[in-house]
């Protein structure tokens, strides 16, 4: 899941980020799906979303001496309204040879923006997708989404408003569930729970149109993998590597013995960590683990004991211990 830092990345991120502040390691990985920059060695996240890196867009044609001068902004996207295809007339009275246009045909200029900006937006539909790729972009920006994500959320939504489902529906809820299908889609580890606590909708609305984007559009998601949930919590209880990698195989175990069918994988993952810090002697306890991952004592609790007694791990008088915690 996560892939060492390239020499060229870690060049850039030289003299800032070299070393874990935490533990001084120079064991740095990046997690390509969510863009966070992790320590190896203690699992502590050092940034949240890495700076795109990527090549300049830039226009074909060259001066004189060769040299290109001109940039053309960002490719096409269907995450944009109008898939980054529009053009803006310019502020600048000037031709394309650079010199300053006449006094007549300014005001013809003049009319052509004006009549420019007003055929923007010159239809219900593209009203629609300005304001819900507005919203996406903001849900992206608090969630740490990459472009791929995006780029999925943005086809489902326009999707469904072919299919005409906005009718009735708030825009903000049916692209929140748009954006939580390709969470889903892609296998990037967001709840739906970490969706609805960055908008204003409530989390069994966002599930209703969740559920309603996969009968409409007969959308089959895969099965999430609850290893993908591992680092995010233990690194927000602060569990050590090992104890992480040792969740990670308790996880495996679980799911060649067909343990896992039908579970939450949050509450599969939250469970596990808690057994590797027993095993391991990090000694956190439900509590901590379950408010990091967002489920409940009690489902930490019920998937505790199944592992256990399944995969023989802990002795069977442990098993009875965490409802007494």
């Amino acid at each position: 899941m996560s892939n060492t830092i390239s020499s060229s990345r870690a060049a850039a991120l030289q003299g800032i980020l070299r070393r874990c502040p935490r533990c001084g390691k120079a064991s740095l990985v990046q997690d390509e799906e969510s863009g966070e920059l992790i320590c190896s060695n203690c699992g502590f996240v050092l940034k949240e979303k890495i700076e795109e890196e990527g090549p300049e867009w830039r226009n074909s044609s060259r001066d004189e001496g060769g040299e290109d001068k001109s940039r053309t902004g960002l490719p096409t996207s269907i995450a944009s309204h109008d898939m980054g295809l529009a053009t803006i007339i310019g502020r600048d009275d000037r031709d394309a040879m650079g010199k300053s246009i006449t006094g007549s045909m300014r005001s013809t200029v003049d009319r052509l923006r004006i009549w420019d900006n007003r055929s923007q937006v010159n239809q219900s539909q593209d009203r629609n997708l300005r304001q819900a790729f507005r919203e996406l972009d903001r849900l992206a920006d608090k969630l740490t989404v990459s472009e791929a994500v995006k780029e999925r959320a943005a086809y489902i939504y326009r999707k469904a408003l072919e299919r005409g489902l906005i009718r009735g529906r708030s825009i903000s809820s049916l692209i929140a569930a748009s954006l939580y299908a390709a969470f889903r889609d892609t296998d990037t580890p967001r709840s739906l729970k970490d969706v609805a606590a960055v908008t204003l909708l409530r989390k069994k609305d966002l599930a209703r149109d969740y559920r309603m984007l996969l009968r409409e559009l007969d959308v089959r998601m895969p099965v999430s993998d609850p290893a993908k949930n591992v680092a995010r919590i233990a690194s927000a209880v602060g569990l050590s590597e090992k104890t992480r990698r040792r969740a990670i195989e308790i996880l495996r175990t679980a799911e060649e013995k067909e343990l896992s069918a039908g579970k939450d994988p949050v509450g599969l993952a939250a469970s596990a960590l808690y057994i590797a810090s027993t095993l391991e002697g990090d000694g956190k306890t439900q509590k901590e683990i379950a408010k990091s991952a967002g489920v409940t004592e009690v489902t930490i609790r019920n998937r505790y004991k199944g592992l256990v007694q399944a995969l023989g791990l802990l002795p069977e008088q442990e098993v009875k211990t965490p409802a007494q915690q």
